[in-house]
């Protein structure tokens, strides 16, 4: 069983040659690493965002198991789904799912449900896996789809995935994948982003769907980030940290319709 990419080629290069050179330039800048709860990392074609991806993927500590939460754009599929079974492929190999979490979540979770239909087709999870298996060799992961719900869905969501990761006592990353401002002016994007950022940073679950809601804010993944902090809150987060931010612009020159993007590790 296994989920072949359905982006290769089209947001990042199908060469497993080309891909491990890209990711080696993304990846690049040294940091001292973080040991890290979540983070926010963008989901972008890699021309884009690849960016902002690299620099905070490659800041966290390497760890055994993540658990991805991906934005669903094609709205197939459960709500809430989780791919229990089959193993992701990318252009550098495969990378099979850590089944022991991914039964505990299920068991636990009164939203999330077994799915792959939410999963094909679907771009968020698998662009951050490339990133993963360049800077960690050997590790298994946790793929969920997350859709729009109420704040209390997503803090229910989350302080599930805290349980589960303490019941197995697992050392895991939670990663929320989303882009942030979609086709605004450029300083229009920035500030608003930053309004949410500063939420974000707050560990301010409420604060930040109300400033998403209030200006507006086109941050396709505000479900995920949302499920993130309340699973990391609830596992001892104290600190939060804005790697690095861009906008599309810096890559195509075109900075009146841009999108956005965050880099943001919760520790």
């Amino acid at each position: 069983m296994i989920r072949k990419p359905a982006v290769a080629g089209r947001f990042y290069t199908a060469n497993e040659g080309s891909l491990k050179k890209q990711l080696a330039d993304f990846t690049a800048q040294k940091e001292k690493k973080i040991e890290a709860l979540g983070v926010v990392s963008p989901h972008a074609g890699y021309v884009y965002s690849g960016g902002v991806a690299g620099r905070v993927l490659s800041s966290i500590a390497p760890k055994p198991t993540y658990v991805i939460l991906g934005t669903n754009h094609t709205g197939a599929g459960k709500p809430f789904g989780l791919d229990a079974e089959r193993a992701w492929k990318t252009p550098l190999g495969e990378v099979t799912v850590d089944s022991e979490l991914a039964e505990a979540i299920l068991k636990d979770s009164r939203y999330i449900e077994k799915d792959f239909l939410c999963h094909d087709g679907e771009h968020s999870i698998e662009v951050q896996l490339p990133f993963l298996q360049f800077l960690n060799k050997n590790f298994t992961f946790v793929p969920i789809e997350i859709s729009q719900a109420s704040g209390q869905a997503y803090k229910d969501i989350g302080r599930g995935l805290a349980r589960a990761q303490k019941k197995l006592k697992k050392d895991i990353v939670i990663i929320a994948s989303s882009d942030m401002t979609h086709y605004e002016p450029h300083r229009e994007a920035e500030k608003k982003d930053m309004l949410a950022i500063e939420k974000i940073l707050a560990l301010d679950i409420d604060g930040f769907l109300g400033t998403v809601e209030k200006y507006n804010i086109s941050m396709c993944g505000t479900a995920p980030t949302a499920v993130m902090l309340a699973s990391v809150i609830e596992l001892g987060a104290t600190k939060a940290k804005l790697i690095k931010y861009a906008t599309s612009a810096e890559a195509s020159g075109d900075y009146s319709a841009v999108v956005g993007y965050a880099g943001i590790v919760v520790y």
